[in-house]
């Protein structure tokens, strides 16, 4: 028997590491959210699967809203309506509500350079990873970054791709609370994916 949003798989086992990933996620978000419960079948991986992600972007230049940008375009390129609520939010948060909107459904809103050849590498590097060129990385170069940043980009969008397709994959419907805390341009515009919980 499934908990409800949580997914197809039940709750996991009790055991001290699994409480301490869901005291964490009440603490950061006030509630365990279903992908914490979900990745708690293996705690051990979920720990090492942050540990990368926090180590990738812990150096970075890349700014927060530069990475709300490749992060929104990315799952909302792949219709998870999970991290599409959760990033457009963030995005809204860094930008505003209609920018945020106005990415998830594939559109191009007004952005800095930096953030316009993001959108356009990422989109570039979901339509076909095998079909990029150098004239790609070129033009990310022209706009501003450095090779490392391109590296970081790059490998934050395949974190992100696995995260959302393992997480939808196994059935995780987007929190209510995420839904709610989300703006309503956010909300209206991830109409695609799973139904919220």
């Amino acid at each position: 028997m499934t908990t409800s949003g949580a997914g197809f798989l039940p709750e996991p086992p009790d055991s001290p590491d699994v409480q301490h990933y869901y005291d964490e996620s009440i603490a950061e978000d006030g509630y365990v959210a279903h992908f914490t419960q979900a990745w708690c079948w293996r705690p051990d991986v979920f720990g090492k699967f942050l540990d990368m992600r926090g180590t990738l972007l812990d150096d970075s230049t890349l700014s927060q809203r530069e990475i709300a940008v490749i992060v929104a375009t990315t799952v909302s390129g792949r219709r998870d309506a999970y991290c599409s609520l959760a990033w457009g939010t963030k995005l809204s948060n860094a930008a505003d509500a209609e920018t945020a909107a106005a990415i998830l459904r594939g559109e191009d809103p007004p952005l800095s350079v930096r953030e316009a050849g993001l959108v356009d590498w990422v989109r570039a590097v979901l339509a076909d990873p095998n079909a990029t060129t150098e004239t790609d990385v070129q033009a990310l170069r022209v706009a501003g970054f450095s090779d490392r940043e391109v590296f970081e980009a790059t490998a934050l969008m395949g974190v992100r791709i696995a995260f959302s397709t393992i997480n939808d994959a196994l059935g995780l419907a987007p929190d209510h609370q995420l839904v709610e805390q989300a703006p309503a341009a956010v909300r209206d515009a991830v109409s695609y994916g799973r139904a919220p919980a």
